[in-house]
């Protein structure tokens, strides 16, 4: 058997078959980032302590326990004699998923706004932006008082509405930077020469190239809705003024803060918590878009 002589520079038999190294997937590069996995782990277990923990309360939700006030329990009870701990179970669903939902719908609205303002360009661009600026103007709390003071009994819908309505121009202003930076690559322009509708174009080459800009935005956008969910709760505007809300707990049992502190301070570090579990979840995906990766 005679061995293949290699001379200097040639390829090994075998090489010219093998391919550029596939890059890692998104998970693979995200769990590099310790900020992100950290993030997450810590926005995963607080929803399932919100999604879980009322089935595990020792008490039911408007159940009085003891005096109000009182010591007794891990918590203590609030102002109405209700425990504290039953009442922080029962009060992390309701805000979870009103401000999933409303990041949801604000990044919906803010990425259409972008895109296709970016893709139209022109005219079309300056007209959508220079109304998307003037929305800006108005600030989210401010704009969700006026609409909340005007109806009798906000429900959950009205304030899903509010808050992905308020975080839509924000969201518009990101994605149509991003998307200024793509709708002029080579691949966009081959897509357009072949006859792809400009639905397809943007569905098929422009959106999947914005996915970690985007996902770094959501993640911001989630962090501010949680905070201006809980801050409405705050001001009485919740779904339910009889249900248990983070929020809400705030508000009511403020005034006692300095005799009965938990029932305050146990709604503010779960909220304090998630919200930087998932500002931390935006820092590492804005890592990842930094590096183009």
């Amino acid at each position: 058997m005679s061995a293949v002589e290699e001379t200097p520079g040639s390829t090994p038999a075998g090489a010219a078959q093998r391919g550029p190294a596939p890059s890692p997937g998104f998970w693979t590069r995200a769990r590099r980032q310790p900020r992100f996995v950290f993030g997450l782990v810590v926005t995963v277990l607080v929803v399932v302590f919100a999604v879980v923990a009322p089935f595990f309360a020792p008490f039911g939700e408007n159940e009085t326990a003891g005096a109000p006030f009182s010591p007794d329990g891990v918590f203590g009870t609030d102002y109405l004699g209700q425990d504290v701990l039953s009442r922080l179970m029962y009060g992390g669903e309701a805000i979870l998923l009103i401000s999933v939902l409303g990041t949801l719908l604000g990044m919906v609205l803010g990425v259409l706004i972008g895109v296709v303002a970016a893709y139209g360009g022109g005219w079309w661009d300056e007209v959508i932006m220079r109304l998307n600026d003037v929305t800006l103007a108005f600030p989210q709390i401010l704009l969700a008082l006026v609409v909340l003071t005007a109806v009798e009994q906000p429900t959950a819908w009205i304030i899903v509405l509010l808050v992905g309505v308020s975080h839509a121009p924000r969201v518009a202003r990101v994605s149509r930077g991003v998307a200024l930076g793509i709708v002029s690559r080579d691949f966009v322009v081959a897509a357009e020469a072949l006859g792809e509708r400009r639905s397809r174009v943007i569905l098929a080459e422009v959106l999947p190239n914005m996915s970690t800009p985007l996902l770094a935005e959501a993640g911001l956008r989630l962090t501010y809705s949680i905070g201006l969910v809980a801050a409405l709760g705050f001001l009485g505007f919740s779904a339910d003024p009889g249900s248990a809300n983070w929020g809400q707990m705030i508000q009511e049992n403020r005034l006692a803060l300095s005799t009965q502190p938990w029932a305050v301070l146990a709604p503010v570090a779960v909220i304090a918590v998630f919200t930087i579990a998932t500002n931390l979840m935006a820092d590492g995906l804005a890592q990842l878009a930094q590096r183009g990766e």
